[in-house]
């Protein structure tokens, strides 16, 4: 009975944020329409998030690792595995700007969708090349500018938690752009929304920034020695916080960052 309460409220304290937070993005995307990138727009959409899964009293998240120093300031491709619709919840933590890129179906959505596009997100139709070609084309308009991509290389939310094969498109991305790639491990939202269920439930939920691989000198030829190699990061760090997450009691964890 008490999961039932609690998560009628985190619904409707979505719906009333959605609400609230709708006027202050139509009036930013409107006051910085100059700037391709959109990243104070999409700035207010993080802090939508963030805010969101803090006044829930059903998740508890947490970041750990180290940032890049020079983040603010350079573009990195941001590739991270794919639990749970929470994800994007868990990853507005994170403390820097960066722009996603979402399935198109989701722009289409009441209220979220309204939310993304004013937060300046980048829409793909997948399986539609013309699409793919759009994203790509503002993809590098936005690390040209000097703000980071967010990428899932899975390409769709893992059923059970295993990580997928990476598709390309990041990695590619990276190397032609000559931007690091910046992985994140994340685990834990998969309980708190699990996929084909619109079902949430209480759980806790982490994501550690991980160690960052340059591209430097890299060619075509390299994008699957690359991906291969995100993906060996992730996985193994991923394989590591659930342990940690399985830990017995007092066991100590790695401390978060300040």
């Amino acid at each position: 009975m008490r999961s039932a309460l609690v998560a009628t409220y985190t619904y409707a304290e979505f719906i009333g944020l959605a609400f609230a937070f709708l006027p202050i993005m139509a009036l930013s995307r409107v006051k910085h329409r100059g700037d391709s990138t959109r990243r104070v727009p999409g700035r207010w959409m993080r802090r939508f998030g963030k805010l969101t899964s803090q006044v829930t009293p059903l998740w508890k998240f947490r970041v750990e690792g180290e940032a890049p120093a020079d983040i603010r300031e350079r573009a990195y491709v941001v590739v991270s595995n794919h639990e749970s619709n929470a994800d994007p919840f868990l990853l507005s933590h994170l403390p820097w700007d960066m722009r996603w890129i979402a399935k198109q179906e989701l722009f289409r959505q009441p209220l979220t969708g309204w939310l993304l596009t004013l937060g300046g997100d980048i829409p793909l139709r997948r399986g539609e090349r013309e699409s793919v070609v759009e994203m790509l084309d503002e993809c590098r308009r936005t690390i040209r500018a000097g703000l980071s991509i967010m990428v899932f290389p899975e390409g769709t939310r893992s059923k059970d938690g295993a990580l997928l094969p990476f598709k390309d498109g990041a990695f590619q991305l990276a190397i032609e752009c000559g931007v690091p790639v910046l992985p994140l491990a994340l685990t834990g939202t998969k309980d708190c929304m699990q996929k084909g269920s619109f079902l949430l439930h209480e759980a806790e939920a982490v994501v550690r920034v991980l160690g960052v691989i340059d591209t430097a000198g890299m060619t075509a030829d390299d994008v699957p020695r690359l991906r291969e190699l995100a993906r060996e990061r992730i996985s193994d760090a991923v394989q590591k916080l659930r342990g940690e997450r399985a830990a017995p009691a007092g066991e100590p964890l790695d401390a978060p960052p300040p």
